[in-house]
């Protein structure tokens, strides 16, 4: 495991980002053993961290020559590619732009003419965009994100390249399954959405770590976490669930 990988693990533990409870149940109505809350990441030491595992994540595969913009889509994104310009310009010297979108056009100075929906202006004609958010779970968020950028795009008549998406954590899960009165189908696997989002946008995703290698790293390693509101290093049982749960929903898949 990568030492930026370790270093996010600790600090999901640290925060409490990452915590396991019983009775726990994901936006989608499925029950869960564990969340990830990358809100808790609320300090400049912690963001511009967050930064530095995406720049480092960046730099690892080879990604930071393929980008000229880091765009993160708010409201949670907008701060991750901030951090992240700063940190590929403090430890690597690559000094890019950051851009992260309104959630209503700006109609007015610099864009009376054309209604923007980006912040700082940064796209220019042929430019390669790295989009950076915390988690990924249906994808429609990036989905709608791209669509904004190319209706950007066709609005300036230039045209604009997305390089790839970055996300802080990946859940590794399949989607939900829902019954003709869509209620939610406990036990029933779903389809794999970054693999979908994948094969229909042709934009990889890259994950700065999977939640199986962070688990267990967290296992093997004793860090205390949040288990059913104790701090407290991963027992046998709780780390059983996890893979019990994995069994059900999960999706296995290089990072």
């Amino acid at each position: 495991m990568e030492v930026y990988k370790e270093e996010l693990t600790r600090l999901l533990a640290e925060t409490g980002a990452i915590f396991f409870e019983r009775g726990l149940v994901l936006k989608d109505g499925r029950p869960t053993p564990y969340f990830v809350n990358m809100a808790r990441f609320n300090t400049g030491r912690l963001v511009l961290g967050m930064g530095r595992f995406f720049a480092q994540m960046m730099m690892d595969k080879g990604l930071s020559s393929q980008v000229d913009i880091i765009l993160g889509p708010s409201y949670k994104g907008s701060a991750i590619a901030l951090a992240t310009s700063i940190a590929l310009w403090q430890d690597y010297g690559r000094d890019l732009p950051f851009e992260y979108d309104r959630k209503e056009a700006k109609t007015h100075g610099e864009a009376s003419k054309v209604k923007s929906l980006l912040v700082n202006q940064t796209l220019f004609d042929g430019c390669r965009i790295f989009v950076v958010d915390d988690v990924a779970t249906s994808m429609g968020t990036k989905i709608e994100l791209l669509e904004k950028i190319a209706n950007e795009a066709k609005a300036r008549g230039i045209t604009c390249h997305v390089s790839g998406v970055g996300i802080a954590v990946d859940r590794e899960q399949t989607t939900a399954v829902y019954d003709a009165a869509g209620r939610v189908v406990e036990g029933r696997r779903g389809g794999d959405a970054i693999a979908e989002f994948e094969a229909g946008t042709g934009v990889a995703v890259h994950a700065v770590a999977g939640i199986r290698e962070i688990v267990a790293y967290l296992y093997e390693s004793g860090i205390p976490l949040r288990i059913d509101g104790e701090r407290q290093p991963m027992d046998a049982a709780t780390k059983a669930g996890f893979d019990a749960y994995f069994e059900v929903y999960g999706v296995t898949r290089g990072l």
